[in-house]
């Protein structure tokens, strides 16, 4: 696996992310993405006003891609700084403890870096026993708190 590597998304990439992220829900036992999930994610990371996101992907050598992440600066009032808030982390099944794990959160360590952020925050579900020695093994600290949504309604 030494050959694999992590690198920032390109435009093409953007069907397969979709793909991922849609394996992803399924794993996570959540709705699949909506329709068009590449079409947003392009403007969001390549439209001609980027968003704060970022994407990175594993690629094989043979450039077939078999993870993703993703990232933004966030905000903690408690701290009073900014950090960077990884919102994904997945590896196709096959792929999973062949050492791209390592490799993601290198990368999204040197992300963290180039915008001068001094943290990494994130989540996983607490039965995903599989990611949650992954992180213990880096060194990580865990919080418990549940993650809510609310729905805000038509904006008009």
């Amino acid at each position: 696996m030494s050959a694999a590597r992590v690198r920032h998304a390109l435009p093409g990439d953007m069907e397969r992310v979709a793909e991922l992220a849609a394996e992803h829900a399924a794993y996570e036992k959540a709705a699949p993405p909506a329709p068009g999930l590449a079409d947003r994610l392009s403007r969001l990371l390549f439209g001609p006003e980027p968003s704060r996101l970022r994407c990175l992907v594993a690629e094989l050598p043979d450039g077939s891609l078999v993870g993703y992440a993703t990232c933004a600066p966030e905000f903690s009032t408690w701290d009073a700084a900014e950090y960077l808030h990884m919102d994904c982390l997945y590896l196709s099944a096959a792929q999973r403890g062949l050492g791209l794990g390592p490799l993601f959160m290198t990368a999204l360590r040197a992300e963290a870096r180039a915008l001068g952020l001094p943290e990494i925050q994130w989540q996983t579900p607490a039965w995903n026993e599989g990611a949650i020695r992954f992180y213990d093994r880096l060194g990580a600290a865990s919080k418990q708190k549940l993650r809510y949504s609310l729905p805000v309604g038509d904006a008009g």
